[in-house]
């Protein structure tokens, strides 16, 4: 048996006979109790009650839920917070890989190439990786480390 749901796709259905419901029939409250009752939702929908009825169980598993942290800050640009990194194991991938560690390689004694990452678009220098050769990066914020 298959049945349209309102997405249009097809997914069936169990038959009726196999219902758990039908070993039910003819017992008044069909498993659910004459005193509690079976009703649609009984302590409220979704979330709520979380500082009524629920609070003990949202002071214990999810504690701090309520309430405020911080000062507030009005209008708020995250733009100008964000910084482009780059670890230091990739930064002859901006000046042309391989080539560009060679050149630096063969470089004589005392000069050491120049990397401005500022040019690249790259504003702060990350400490993962290691390089062999000496360079003279330039960046606006390099990580301490």
């Amino acid at each position: 048996r298959v049945v349209l749901t309102s997405s249009k796709q097809a997914s069936t259905t169990m038959p009726t006979r196999l219902h758990k419901n039908r070993k039910k029939r003819g017992h008044v409250s069909a498993g659910h109790g004459r005193i509690g009752k079976h009703r649609c939702h009984p302590g409220g929908r979704g979330n709520a009650g979380g500082q009524h009825h629920h609070r003990t169980l949202m002071d214990k598993y999810h504690p701090g839920y309520f309430g405020k942290v911080g000062m507030r800050q009005f209008h708020v640009l995250k733009n100008r917070k964000f910084t482009s990194t780059i670890n230091i194991d990739k930064i002859f991938s901006l000046e042309g890989g391989a080539e560009a560690y060679a050149a630096a390689k063969s470089a004589e004694s005392g000069k050491a190439p120049v990397i401005d990452l500022v040019q690249h678009g790259i504003f702060k220098l990350l400490g993962n990786g290691q390089i062999s050769v000496p360079v003279i990066v330039k960046a606006k914020s390099a990580e301490s480390g």
